[in-house]
């Protein structure tokens, strides 16, 4: 059963930098593809970025339009955790952030609704503002 624990959000100025970490357990991540997902309060759940299962390479990578060239997603296969690198914040970036995982091999991430994530960390709370 693969578990995902999210850390690293917090409290950062408009164009400040936070990196989110999604590491798992149960399961070797690399074999998954990634989301990472954020809901504002009232707003629903939108998809932020994600990255496909590992093929050696890291696995390819999506953005939504509104953090290509500000957030960068990465994968640690050693320590079986997946990175959302945050620059150039802004307030509209606030909210919980949550990693999560369809079941099984996923060559190509941009692909998956979001229904069909299956595993979900308990999510990280992101807030810009001055």
């Amino acid at each position: 059963q693969l578990q995902l624990v999210e850390s690293g959000g917090g409290l950062v100025q408009p164009g400040g930098s936070l990196r989110l970490s999604c590491a798992a357990s149960g399961m070797r991540l690399h074999f998954y593809g990634i989301g990472w997902f954020r809901q504002a309060p009232g707003k629903e759940r939108e998809g932020v970025s994600c990255i496909s299962s590992s093929d050696g390479s890291g696995g390819t990578t999506n953005y939504t339009d509104s953090v290509k060239g500000r957030f960068t997603i990465s994968r640690d296969r050693a320590k079986n955790t997946v990175y959302l690198q945050m620059d150039n914040l802004k307030a509209e970036d606030s909210g919980v952030y949550y990693c999560a995982a369809p079941p099984g091999i996923t060559p190509h991430c941009g692909r998956v609704p979001v229904s069909e994530y299956t595993y979900w960390g308990q999510g990280t709370q992101v807030t810009v503002s001055s």
